[in-house]
């Protein structure tokens, strides 16, 4: 079932169950994906879905982020409710471990031997675990592994 389908059958049940900020956060992530089609005139892969859907989400933790930063509680609760639902639609992500063995392995790949090589090593470790991993955890498990 391709991610579309899935929030069509999320939507109508959500609106069977009167859930209305689940229903509201479907409706944003659909009109996302229906928007970034439009613009690159044709249907999404699996990975441009994916790729929607991570952009979505780190939105979402940047304004958490902003609204923890300005003591807006109220907005607080509204976004990590929405974080809950767009999460529900990622691929599940990898643990610290099995993050840290694609990196060494990237790194063995691209013989990396120091930070220099941090942005050879990112290139052709983000493919690998895009939608699965946290940008800010990668590159961070890359700095410690090259130094």
């Amino acid at each position: 079932m391709s991610l579309l389908e899935r929030l069509n059958n999320d939507m109508k049940q959500a609106m069977k169950n009167k859930e209305k900020d689940k229903l509201s956060v479907i409706r944003m992530l659909k009109a996302s994906i229906q928007n970034e089609a439009l613009k690159l005139r044709q249907d999404l892969t699996d990975d441009e879905e994916l790729t929607v859907l991570s952009r979505e989400l780190k939105q979402r933790k940047d304004s958490l982020q902003e609204f923890e930063n300005a003591g807006r509680s109220d907005l607080v609760d509204k976004v990590r409710t929405e974080l809950v639902y767009v999460e529900a639609y990622m691929p599940e992500q990898l643990s610290e471990e099995e993050i840290s063995k694609i990196v060494k392995q990237t790194i063995l790949e691209v013989n990396a031997t120091s930070k220099a090589d941090m942005g050879r090593v990112m290139g052709a470790l983000m493919p690998k675990v895009k939608g699965k991993a946290d940008g800010s955890l990668v590159n961070n498990l890359v700095q410690q592994h090259l130094s």
